[in-house]
Parts: structure tokens; C-alpha cells; sequence
């Protein structure tokens, strides 16, 4: 007897039948007070050495169709490794098959990177004494809304952040912040050493708590769109972001990198400031030689592909990247990563992983050392 669940952390499935291993019939929950869906993540337990066949029936309705081709699902038999699995969009469903080996196997969107592992995440870091916890708030949900301050302040030090999460399905931006961490907080790692003698990093691992244990795609509790508050966020629909942006005014920001996923793109990009009428030449001038170092730095990043300047037409001046680097006249830029496999580097097994998006986060401290030696 098949049975499927997603009474868990993230966990977003409507079954409509499993009756017929070949014929389950499923569809992905909408975020709440939002039309956006597209992240899944469940169980299904009673499946060994039997051929699956999952149809997420309303995947024609999701929010980003462009997503689905060339798209495989990820399965995990433990939630640690995650591998993919065949998946195709046909006639307006995903269609996942699979012949699991064990009785208890897990499909997601993308590997999970659950609340309890973030609250680990946390406690690890402020084992160090380079860091420092700090509390921003309740999230309308009840969730702590923690910041991360790596570095003492000091006369001429630089103040450098991380957000990510504001899009609580793209779960890859919380392992590239696992990765940059476990670098930063390296005592051995002399690059790490010389990078906290000129700046202090600020760090919100999950800008969205809410969303990501309710099993979002892209809003919080009330159905809001954080990366589209950032003009005017209140305590009452958008907490996350108020909250984050009275900080920044508080700290200072001479350097922002907003952590995210991108459905459609395979591959990893930076969207800069470019387009914006606001935004300063030499301002634009270090976004491109960040990229540039970036790209030297780890293969797996590229500057060919990524948005359009001027994309969100009205609401550009409510994206986080764009409101911090007009309101601080500094490099504000968000980092996207691939939800399908980087098709320049790809790999048949795993696709883009957890694994690279840490390695990718671990990386990045090359492109700001280049930056802090402007």
C-alpha cells in the first residue's frame, strides 16, 4: 500500500489518489493568501522496488512555467543526500517516475534546508567568538528573525551583508550561506582572517521562516512578497523586511549580496544595479569587476546569461538589491542559482546540489577580497 504525506517541515502535497503506484495524482499547494505555487516536498512510504509514476496535476498553473522543462525532481532516502530522479512536463503535469530502493524515500523541488537545520546553522556559528547572535524580532508566525555579526566594527571597516531566503522555496540560497559561513569562521583559513581585519559581516541566513516552514515558494505568512516590499514594508504584512532594513540603517551597508534561486535559468548569475537611473557609474564599475572576480574565482559562475536590466519594470525600486543600493549609493546585488542542473557543468547525478551551492557560497569570499582592495 503506497502511502504519501507531507505533514512535516517545508512539506507542500495535495494527493488526490494513490490507490495505483503508476497513476498517483497529486498537486502542489498554493502559498498562502497567494497565487504562487511551485515548491513540492513530500514522503512516500511503501514504494520499494515499485515503479512510481507521480502526476503533479496542476503544474500548467504554477508560477514560473518556464521552470518545467529540462527540470528533474530531487529524492532523498535519508534527506542528507539528495540525488534527481526522470521527471518531464507533459500536457500541463510533471510527471515524476522513479523505482525507489527503500520503503521511505522523499521528492522535493530542491534539497530542504529545514528550520531545525537553520537553528543549528546558528548555534554553530556563535560557537565562535567571531560571532555574534543577534535578535531582530518575531516574524508573524512566531519565528525568531535572527542576524548574524561576524567581526568586531571598527574605524574604516567596511560593513558587508548577507541576506537570503527572502523566496523561502529557494532553499539553495541557505546552503550557500552554510558554505560562506563554514569558510568565514575558519580560524586556519588565512583568506578569512584577512577579510575580517577590513570588514564585518552581517548575515540573515533565512529572511523568511515563515514561508519556508509553511512549504512556500516565494511569500511569508500573509502572502507577501518580501523582495517586493522593500519601498514600504510594515510590521503588519511584511515584519522580515522592516525589520531587516531598520538594521541596515542602524549598521550601515557598504556591500549587500542577497541570496536566491532562479526557476527557469541553468545557471548561476548576479543581478546588478545596471538599468537603474539611480545607481552610481563607479558603483556599476565594481558589480561588473565582482563578477568578473567571481567568474576567475569558481567555474561554476557565469556572466552570459541572467536578466534583463530593467526586468521588473514598476516594482524595481521595491527589490531588496535595488532599495539598499539606492538608498546606501552602494554595490547592492543578488545571486541566483539554478533550481535545474548548470547545464555548462552538469552532472547527471545530482544536478545543481546543496553541495555546490555551499562550495559556490565558500567561494565568493575571493570576489570580496578583490572588492575590499578597492
Amino acid at each position: 500500500m503506497i502511502r504519501i504525506s507531507a505533514g512535516f517541515d517545508a512539506g507542500n502535497i495535495i494527493v488526490h489518489s494513490a490507490e495505483q503506484a503508476d497513476d498517483i495524482q497529486l498537486s502542489i499547494r498554493s502559498d498562502n493568501n497567494s497565487e504562487f505555487f511551485q515548491w513540492f516536498y513530500y514522503r512516500v512510504q511503501g514504494g520499494k522496488n515499485t515503479d512510481l509514476k507521480m502526476r503533479l496535476m496542476n503544474a500548467d498553473k504554477a508560477a514560473y512555467l518556464d521552470g518545467w522543462p529540462d527540470y528533474q525532481a530531487v529524492a532523498s532516502y535519508d534527506r542528507h543526500y539528495w540525488f534527481r530522479v526522470p521527471t518531464r512536463y507533459v500536457d500541463g503535469e510533471l510527471v515524476i517516475n522513479h523505482q525507489p530502493e527503500q520503503n521511505s524515500v522523499y521528492y522535493a523541488y530542491f534539497a530542504p534546508y529545514s528550520y531545525e537545520r537553520h537553528l543549528d546553522l546558528i548555534g554553530w556559528a556563535q560557537q565562535s567568538a567571531l560571532c555574534e547572535v543577534q535578535d531582530l524580532g518575531l516574524t508573524l508566525d512566531g519565528h525568531d528573525l535572527t542576524l548574524l555579526q561576524i567581526g568586531q566594527p571598527a574605524p574604516g571597516k567596511k560593513k558587508v551583508w548577507m541576506t537570503a531566503r527572502q523566496h523561502p522555496g529557494e532553499s539553495m540560497a541557505e546552503w550557500y550561506v552554510e558554505g560562506f559561513l563554514s569558510r568565514l569562521l575558519d580560524q586556519d583559513d588565512a583568506l578569512s582572517h584577512h577579510l575580517l581585519e577590513q570588514a564585518v559581516f552581517y548575515l540573515v541566513p533565512n529572511m523568511n521562516p515563515d514561508g519556508a516552514v509553511r512549504g512556500h515558494l516565494r511569500t511569508n505568512a500573509a502572502g507577501a512578497n518580501l523582495n517586493r516590499e522593500w519601498a514600504s514594508p510594515s510590521m503588519a504584512r511584511s515584519p522580515e523586511v522592516y525589520l531587516v532594513r531598520e538594521a541596515m540603517k542602524s549598521v550601515g551597508v557598504d556591500l549587500l549580496l542577497d541570496i536566491h534561486g532562479d526557476e527557469a535559468l541553468p545557471c548561476n548569475f548576479i543581478a546588478g544595479q545596471e538599468g537603474i537611473p539611480t545607481a552610481l557609474v563607479e558603483v556599476l564599475e565594481q558589480e561588473n569587476m565582482f563578477q568578473l572576480d567571481y567568474m576567475a574565482a569558481n567555474p561554476d559562475f557565469q556572466m552570459e546569461r541572467g536578466y534583463e536590466p530593467g526586468q521588473f519594470g514598476d516594482e524595481t525600486m521595491t527589490v531588496g538589491a535595488n532599495w539598499v543600493g539606492d538608498y546606501f549609493q552602494c554595490p547592492a546585488m543578488t545571486i541566483e542559482m539554478p533550481f535545474k542542473d548548470f547545464d555548462l557543468r552538469p552532472d547527471p547525478v545530482q544536478g545543481w546540489s546543496p553541495e555546490r551551492s555551499a562550495k559556490l557560497g565558500e567561494s565568493v569570499l575571493f570576489p570580496i577580497a578583490r572588492w575590499l582592495q578597492q
